[in-house]
């Protein structure tokens, strides 16, 4: 079958070679532009039959066709604009002639609008990661198409479309206000008309997002583009920014464009199927392969998943050019970028730079699934001396991530338990900026946060305590906040699966209160509780961090300004412990009394804290 896969593909390019008598536009990407960009230069990708033959001109206003490439394929032709910072909104017509025939496309120039667009996210912000799917399902209109490569919605097939959609996310942003979240970032939105695939023997469709079909058509089981600009409008009206997620690396099987591929170079080709091995460490390796290194590169993520060749300047063109479009015509607010690591990085650092250039206040933050510090800094602004030298602002915090969860379940040791977690930030030196890291205890590819610590509701609060209060721009897993569970068994749908009451029938909804029990109500309450605090609050925001060495099970740290000190003790031990706090004051001199900012109960006296069992204390220090 893998065999079949690159006939498939190259039959399909060598089909472009087949002259048509006339030429057609059947495509022009992207689908608009806008006037008053910083960047004036366009390259607009053109196609249909024989597109490539013809001789193309633009009469504009303002708008200059430089150059005219043809490629392998005569079915394509990539025009390079420029635009006049003295272009006026309007239509122009792209005129191209072959013989005796004339085509005449439209192209929009729009004027930018004044909606926010670009915000960036901080560490002022919360950010609630959830997969539209599974979330809320608010148009059962939209939840299956016959035209569709898969057609098919079944709530009772962990491994279907289930009908979550943007109208119903949009039903529930009040909710996520009230919880203290400040943006929402979705798995991605765009068209996925994946066929369904074999994995492990099971037949799954591309729920997730991952698989890209047209890069600028919103998925209409999702609401289409209309329903994606009306949502991010609404979520910003509520105060509540919008990441969207990326994926340069690769698209899905059906993309329309791998049906007539503009040339071979399109894809990393190989002489047979060859899959990354998955593996980080030949790209940083001083001493490593560059065999090995081509592979984690290069090599196809999954068969369905082909490979985009970001080294040729066409593709590079396209991906970049769409994410500009993205920003501007939804006016999202930051990009998580999907398996941020395989890609090309001098082609990362150019789509950042494109990106920051336009929007300065954007935020950047990439997925690279690493165990240690080296690693994570070399795809982020670091402080060591590669010989590449990555520009992106922030990424996932996978090391705190794996250290948060080993402080939770390991027993205190000399390394092990919560020095992990203190270790983890010791090394921060390596980034220029750990702030713009973000953090979290779960996400749809791992298993639930709440099974990992076996259930155990003193640790969810200890860790949620720690993802509120330490550095970095937290985010949340969907339904951490109301203790959804499970583990990646059998596969991931178990820690994928519908949030209660977001969906016709359902006979829970755990979105209000009364359908929550008493130990869901419980966990949702501290969630809402401590992120209203780190909402209001800027020392948690901006404020610097000191941590102490951990002594006995007990770790503490401090986030302070020049107007407030808050003082984090945890204690992991299975039983209450009186905390001599002498060893802490370079931070809490001059302090007499605290505020327990999760039970709005006075501490009177600092010199001795006491902190019961596998308990963290948030203490807004008091003179």
């Amino acid at each position: 079958m893998k065999r079949i896969l690159f006939l498939l593909l190259s039959l399909a390019l060598a089909g472009g070679a087949v002259q048509a008598q006339t030429a057609e536009i059947k495509r022009v990407n992207p689908t608009n532009w806008w006037v008053g960009m910083k960047n004036p230069t366009l390259q607009l990708l053109v196609y249909g039959p024989n597109a490539g033959t013809l001789t193309y001109t633009v009469n504009y206003p303002g708008v200059k066709l430089v150059k005219a490439h043809t490629v392998e394929n005569p079915n394509y032709a990539f025009l390079d604009l420029t635009i006049a910072a003295s272009a006026k909104p309007g239509t122009l017509n792209l005129v191209g002639k072959r013989g005796s025939q004339t085509l005449t496309q439209p192209f929009v120039l729009k004027a930018r609008s004044r909606e926010p667009k670009g915000q960036g996210v901080t560490a002022a912000d919360f950010i609630y990661l959830a997969m539209p799917d599974r979330f809320v399902n608010g148009d059962q209109s939209n939840d299956k198409f016959a035209d569709m490569a898969d057609p098919n919605a079944d709530r009772a097939n962990p491994f279907y479309r289930h009908g979550g959609d943007l109208a119903g996310a949009s039903q529930r942003l009040d909710y996520l206000k009230d919880l203290g979240v400040t943006a929402i970032w979705f798995t991605p939105v765009l068209e996925n008309n994946q066929p369904l695939t074999n994995e492990g023997g099971v037949m799954r469709s591309a729920y997730h997002g991952y698989g890209f079909t047209d890069h600028y058509t919103v998925d209409k089981r999702l609401g289409g583009n209309d329903a994606y600009k009306a949502f991010v409008q609404r979520a910003h009206a509520a105060g509540l920014k919008v990441v969207q997620d990326a994926v340069y690396n690769h698209c899905g099987i059906n993309h329309w464009i791998l049906k007539d591929l503009p040339m071979k170079s399109w894809l990393h080709q190989w002489p047979t199927y060859t899959n990354t091995s998955y593996k980080y460490q030949p790209i940083t390796d001083p001493h490593g392969a560059e065999s090995d290194r081509r592979v984690t590169l290069d090599g196809w993520f999954v068969p369905f998943l082909p490979d985009l060749n970001q080294s040729n300047p066409y593709v590079a063109n396209f991906l970049i050019q769409h994410a500009l479009w993205s920003v501007e015509n939804f006016g999202i607010d930051a990009w998580r970028i999907d398996t941020y690591m395989y890609n090309d990085q001098p082609f990362m650092n150019r789509c950042n730079a494109a990106l920051m250039n336009e929007y300065p206040a954007i935020h950047i933050f990439g997925e690279s699934w690493v165990n240690n510090v080296v690693d994570q800094a070399y795809y982020t602004r670091n402080t060591i001396n590669f010989p590449f030298k990555s520009n992106q602002p922030g990424g996932l915090d996978f090391v705190v991530y794996s250290a948060m969860l080993d402080a939770l379940k390991q027993k205190f040791s000399w390394d092990d338990g919560v020095n992990r977690f203190y270790q983890a930030l010791a090394q921060d030196a390596v980034y220029v900026d750990p702030t713009k890291l973000v953090t979290f205890l779960d996400n749809h590819d791992t298993d639930r946060y709440l099974s990992v610590i076996g259930e155990d509701l003193d640790k969810y609060k200890i860790g949620l305590t720690w993802l509120l209060t330490t550095r970095g721009i937290p985010s949340m897993y969907y339904g951490t906040e109301i203790l959804m569970k499970n583990f990646k068994d059998p596969s991931d749908a178990e820690v994928r699966r519908d949030f209660p009451g977001g969906f016709p029938g359902d006979k829970e909804n755990k979105f209000e209160a009364a359908g929550r029990n008493d130990r869901e109500n419980n966990a949702f309450q501290f969630v809402r509780k401590l992120a209203t605090y780190r909402r209001d609050n800027p020392v948690l925001h901006t404020g610097k961090l000191m941590q102490f060495l951990p002594q006995e099970g007990t770790y503490v740290y401090f986030r302070y300004d020049g107007s407030k000190t808050v003082m984090v003790a945890t204690n992991t031990n299975d039983k209450e412990i009186v905390l001599d706090t002498a060893r802490f004051a370079e931070r809490m001199t001059g302090f007499s009394s605290a505020r327990n900012v999760l039970t709005d109960t006075s501490i009177g006296d600092l010199k001795a804290i006491k902190l019961p069992a596998k308990t963290a204390l948030v203490l807004e220090l008091k003179k």
